[in-house]
């Protein structure tokens, strides 16, 4: 034997070999959401007190969950629940989908708390869930305060399997539920591995495997239910206690569409507990209730010198300053434009309804700003959406007359821009039209306002916009006015007595004929109404859509 030589069978058991091993593996990830759809903001979760006056010192709070709906959305959620330290606030959904494994989860949480949902939105008092203007709220007993509301608000695409978890579910006339076809994301990796091996006895044996390297290979998506997908939706919908025609209808319905599911319907397969919306679970009137709801909290009137919370009732409190006349707030706020909008919503695109914007105060020169615009119409009728604090009286009875004329509807809602606002530097419309929604619950119509509202076909005033009157001077003109507009004169008798703003009671406006019914503007923007048959004279359908639908969520 050669000295420092080994024989060949130690040789065999020693000699190590490397090999570098790529291969092409291909994942999916079924409940992945596309990563190139447009679903805006990420949900944020907030602890909401009611805001509504004379609740305090016991009032309702809730969690609000707006934003699509992400990966990581889940352990938000698990990290505000630690929070409450066992206590059952109601969760406020306003989601146009994103994650079906996140929604999944985020539906077990809620089940195993125990927790009731409502889809709707929350309009913030000052302090918002971004951080702006919390400051103010120091003190107070709770870190935001709003309302809630549900017209415009939607539990789209995965959202509804979110919503599924709640043990009392509420989705409300004004709210949209709406499910589709899951897509599934099948992404190819290429993985290069190295292994590290020995021979022993003529046999390799590995010794280590570890991945070198990972890169993408493309991806490719599959619009239809697996069977495996499928299974496991509906063992979820089964423990939650849903029927199983929701799963019918998911897969019934495109990924590139959306079925929004009629209250009935929805009760019917028990997707839905109740027909109530909202307000059931967050009015400010349910902390009167005995047993007391447990997401009613009472907050203590602070010590002499400390900051009493928002709404508080404080013995021997000075009496707070009175507001503003109206005519002095009046005359603060712009004189009223009028443009054109278009809804923009997936549920509707590339048909979607179109509405006039009426925002401002009534002045001399209303009548014929809403002339110049109704000439570019040509013989097109669309309805106008109003919310004006009042104004000019004699610019008033003018519109409404023209507004008669030329036989349009109008409700009262204010139009949330989605791209720009008008008048705003660099926002430019494309062809003169705007795109946006419709929010009744920032609507207002006050002063001499309702006498341009009188000259609507179909006046709507939805349950949470605000219209009031002030004691007008009922001269032969007024008097004759509303009389052609068919406004009984109970409306003389309920604004008469008295000489300051009155809100006016959705009930007596109908009575006396100044409203023709309670729905919200969405009666005449929502996104679904150009689906009904026949369809509606304001909805237009573009060959090369001016809005980019959202994609679909991986529903």
């Amino acid at each position: 034997m050669v000295p420092g030589r080994l024989p060949d069978r130690q040789a065999l058991w020693s000699l190590r070999l490397t090999c570098l091993l790529a291969l092409l593996v291909l994942g999916h990830a079924a409940f992945a959401a596309d990563t190139a759809a447009d679903l805006g903001p990420a949900m944020r979760f907030g602890i909401v007190r009611s805001n509504a006056p004379g609740c305090e010192p016991i009032c309702p709070e809730w969690i609000s969950a707006e934003g699509s709906i992400e990966a990581g959305t889940p352990a938000l959620f698990k990290r505000l629940l630690k929070t409450l330290g066992g206590r059952k606030l109601p969760i406020v959904v306003d989601s146009p989908g994103g994650n079906v494994e996140a929604a999944l989860t985020l539906g077990q949480l809620i089940r195993k708390n125990k927790l009731d949902i409502a889809i709707g939105k929350t309009r913030f008092d000052g302090c918002l869930p971004d951080g702006t203007g919390c400051a103010g709220n120091d003190g107070k007993g709770a870190r935001y305060f709003g309302e809630p509301y549900a017209s415009g608000a939607m539990c789209n695409s995965a959202c509804p399997l979110m919503f599924a978890g709640g043990v009392r579910r509420l989705v409300g006339e004004s709210a949209y539920l709406g499910v589709h076809q899951i897509t599934t994301t099948y992404i190819r990796t290429k993985l290069q591995y190295r292994t590290t091996y020995r021979i022993v006895g003529g046999k390799k044996k590995v010794l280590s495997t570890r991945i070198v390297s990972r890169k993408s290979a493309g991806s490719y998506k599959t619009y239809e239910m697996s069977k495996s997908v499928e299974k496991r939706l509906a063992a979820y919908l089964n423990g939650m206690g849903i029927e199983q025609g929701v799963l019918e209808t998911m897969k019934n319905t495109p990924a590139s569409g959306i079925h929004q599911l009629e209250l009935q319907n929805m009760l019917r397969m028990k997707m839905v507990t109740s027909l109530e919306s909202v307000d059931l679970l967050t009015a400010g009137a349910i902390c009167r209730a005995n047993p007391l709801p447990a997401n009613c909290r009472e907050v203590p009137a602070p010590a002499s010198g400390a900051t009493p919370p928002a709404n508080a009732k404080v013995a021997n409190a000075e009496p707070a300053p009175a507001a503003p006349a109206k005519s002095e707030t009046v005359q603060q706020v712009a004189d009223m434009r009028f443009v054109l909008v278009r809804g923009k919503s997936f549920l509707c695109d590339p048909d979607c309804p179109e509405w006039i914007s009426a925002e401002g105060k009534v002045t001399a020169e209303t009548p014929e700003k809403l002339r110049q615009l109704l000439g570019t119409l040509g013989d097109r009728r669309l309805p106008v959406v109003i919310s004006s604090p009042g104004g000019d009286l004699p610019g008033s009875l003018a519109t409404g007359r023209l507004i008669r004329e030329r036989k349009l509807d109008v409700a009262v809602a204010r139009t949330e821009f989605m791209e720009c606002e008008p008048d705003k530097p660099g926002c430019t419309a494309e062809d003169g039209v705007y795109v946006g929604l419709t929010n009744d619950a920032l609507g207002e119509c006050d002063a001499a306002c309702p006498i341009m509202l009188a000259g609507g076909v179909r006046r709507l005033v939805g349950p949470h916009a605000r219209l009031s009157l002030r004691s007008l001077e009922l001269d032969r003109k007024v008097k004759s006015y509303l009389e052609e507009m068919a406004v009984g004169p109970g409306l003389f008798a309920a604004i008469k007595p008295h000489s300051s703003q009155r809100r006016l009671d959705p009930r007596m406006m109908l009575k006396v004929g100044l409203t023709t019914g309670p729905q919200s503007a969405d009666e005449l923007t929502g996104a679904s109404i150009c689906k009904s048959a026949p369809k509606p004279g304001n909805c237009r359908l573009v060959s090369a859509p001016r809005i980019q639908a959202n994609a679909p969520t991986k529903s």
